[in-house]
């Protein structure tokens, strides 16, 4: 990194000084406002000074939200690069297939990117990212939240204290509510591999693949294996009397547990992917949400009559450098949402669940008597699905930026990617029917 931290060409400061860490949008949409938000309770530190979003709307909100003048927003990247810097970094929260596409001009204009994941949506799309970094001596760094949970990063501390010794085996899964999989996977904006370019097991768990190579502490993976399909969501599976909308021809919509109007209405789930610009202040009333659902709007969709092409479950397993081993599994339309992992070592085991906020250290214990000890560790746990490690996040990145060593959980371009490169093994393996093996 530089000695100066990259902004306003006029008013280069030393890196750590007390001027705030100025970043602009790149994609206006939910994941990227969250992480902007960041400047709202730490305005000392980072300041949001631009915006880029080729919707009028969007911009225009993002632009009252942060006090950007008409200036400091743009439709594209291209025009934002443009013209002079305006910022230290990007918050690149595009679609997965622009990713690498936006990413690339802005490093090549000076900016340091925060960018949503998955890093890219081909192997050849993440080296060309990682050459175009070192080339540039940008800093990338990915929003693998996960690391930043205080859950995660507690069990990262105990592994690399030698609490379990060497590992031998880690099993990780996520469960995805069936209220999340029918937004995102089956109506949504990720349904589609065609469409979105990233496999569900990508766009989904990217997190996780990343959390058993950093668990390692970032050993090589060697060999990796998959098996998953579409099994549920498909219009041979739908039940008798379903239409093709909730809210128009459905004669069993009372009592579907997938209902558009309990979901999006009711329950008022998911409303900032349901409800265009819904994240930046948009409010529809609730008979305007009824005839969206009834008519065009695609979260109003039949679950088992869209056009989605994903995966529903899918297992992965790996094999590492030095013959330790993990799986992950990925399960669709669970009842209960919530990741799970458990890690054995040469001297003892982590076990926990990351919504319980806890997880348990055991250690054989041979006394008579006994079999094992366990230590229950309780961590700091928020209601959001990350564990709250988003905000976390964007405060490490908030530091390296100035200069400061990066923390534990830091996920740099550099250290995140071997748990891609298992992602798109296993997409491989997956279609292919048989082991994949990684050259390096």
């Amino acid at each position: 990194m530089n000695d100066t931290v990259k902004g306003n060409p006029n008013d280069q400061t030393k890196a750590g000084s007390e001027r705030p860490v100025t970043a602009v949008i790149v994609g206006a949409g939910h994941r990227s406002l969250i992480y902007a938000s960041y400047a709202r309770r730490h305005p000392g530190s980072f300041r949001i000074t631009g915006v880029v979003d080729p919707d009028p709307e969007r911009r225009q909100r993002t632009a009252e939200a942060f006090r950007l003048p008409p200036e400091a927003c743009f439709e594209s990247v291209g025009q934002l690069t443009a013209g002079p810097r305006i910022a230290d970094a990007a918050i690149n929260g595009t679609m997965d297939r622009l990713h690498v596409e936006t990413t690339l001009p802005l490093l090549a204009a000076g900016y340091d990117v925060l960018l949503e994941k998955p890093i890219a949506t081909t192997e050849e799309q993440l080296r060309e990212l990682y050459v175009k970094a070192q080339e540039c001596g940008r800093i990338v760094m990915i929003c693998h939240v996960l690391r930043y949970a205080p859950f995660y990063r507690e069990i990262r501390k105990r592994i690399a204290a030698g609490d379990i010794g060497e590992i031998v085996n880690i099993q990780t899964a996520e469960h995805v509510s069936y209220h999340h999989m029918a937004a995102s996977y089956i109506r949504g904006k990720w349904n589609s591999q065609e469409k979105c370019q990233s496999s569900m097991l990508m766009a989904k768990c990217c997190h996780d693949l990343d959390i058993l190579t950093w668990m390692t502490g970032g050993l090589r993976p060697l060999r990796v294996g998959s098996f998953g399909s579409l099994m549920q969501f498909k219009a041979e599976r739908a039940p008798e009397g379903s239409g093709e909308r909730c809210l128009a021809d459905c004669r069993i919509e009372a009592d579907c547990a997938y209902s558009a109007r309990k979901h999006y209405i009711e329950q008022k789930r998911w409303g900032f992917y349901v409800w265009e610009n819904q994240h930046l202040g948009v409010k529809l009333t609730e008979e305007e949400k009824l005839e969206s659902l009834r008519t065009t709007n695609p979260y109003g969709r039949c679950v088992w009559r869209c056009d989605n092409d994903v995966v529903d479950h899918q297992s992965v397993m790996v094999e590492f450098e030095n013959g330790s081993t993990a799986t992950h599994n990925m399960i669709g339309a669970t009842s209960r949402p919530c990741r799970t992992i458990h890690i054995i070592g040469t001297r003892g085991e982590i076990q926990g669940v990351l919504e319980d906020g806890s997880f348990v250290v055991r250690h054989p214990d041979p006394r008579a008597g006994h079999q094992y000890s366990e230590e229950k560790v309780t961590v700091d746990v928020t209601d959001d699905s990350h564990g709250g490690g988003d905000l976390l996040l964007v405060e490490d990145f908030v530091r390296v930026l100035r200069g400061e060593r990066a923390s534990i959980s830091s996920t740099r371009l550099e250290q995140s990617i071997y748990g891609h490169e298992i992602g798109f093994a296993a997409e491989r393996s997956r279609t292919g029917h048989a082991t994949v093996e990684l050259a390096y």
